[in-house]
């Protein structure tokens, strides 16, 4: 697939599921939470067979692999304390380091790595692509220099806990708030709000301590390897 119809192809399926979700709160479907889960399995198959077809190499395996299973024992290790996680601070270095594909990916595998250890279930799916979509616009953003500026990525940091939350509880008013209304649904999202800053401003330290450092190394790695 050429790069250009890839991305196209890539966008698509991620904005399809924000879309699913209004949707079906707009339209108050009962199956909502069942047919916006079938979305984003769709919108993670995209980015999971497109890196298959790509036929990467062990050297472009190995980072990805490698910041998947650290993110994923970092949650483990936090799992003490509520909304503190480093998942989306990894999420972020490896689409920085290693572009879009990568930081989806990491997002994704250590959703589903980690609920191994805390539960799989439908919230599985959500995980892996609202921690995807985190690493996929970390890409995008490194990619055009954004991240220059430290202010620049700890508000991303901070943003992207906001969007995980709001993936996940969007899923969870379409899915468990019946009957479906818009006042119980910003009571709903009110609710989490203070996790969902907990979550921001821990994204926000774990970046301060190890964004400069890992990157470091990261970026030697690609050197090395020839992963540029």
């Amino acid at each position: 697939m050429r790069p250009r119809l890839r991305l196209v192809v890539e966008v698509l399926a991620l904005a399809s599921v924000p879309c699913v979700l209004a949707g079906c709160a707009a339209l108050s479907i009962e199956q909502g939470a069942a047919l916006s889960l079938l979305v984003a399995l769709g919108a993670i198959a995209v980015f999971l067979t497109g890196y298959e077809r790509s036929r990467p190499g062990l050297g472009q395996i190995m980072p990805t692999a490698v910041l998947a299973a650290l993110a994923a024992a970092g949650r483990i290790l936090f799992a003490a304390v509520p909304d503190v996680k480093p998942v989306s601070a990894v999420c972020i270095m490896a689409g920085a380091s290693f572009g879009r594909h990568s930081g989806f990916l990491v997002g994704a595998l250590a959703a589903l790595v980690s609920n191994f250890f805390f539960g799989q279930g439908p919230w599985t799916a959500w995980q892996m692509y609202a921690w995807g979509v985190v690493g996929y616009g970390a890409g995008v953003l490194a990619a055009h220099g954004v991240f220059r500026r430290d202010a620049v990525l700890y508000a991303y940091g901070f943003a992207s806990a906001l969007v995980y939350g709001l993936f996940l509880n969007g899923w969870y008013v379409i899915g468990f708030v019946h009957p479906f209304s818009w006042e119980a649904a910003a009571l709903a999202f009110a609710a989490a709000v203070p996790f969902d800053v907990v979550h921001g401003l821990a994204t926000v330290v774990f970046l301060r301590i190890l964004y400069k450092p890992w990157r470091r190394k990261l970026d030697r790695i690609k050197t090395k390897f020839g992963l540029g």
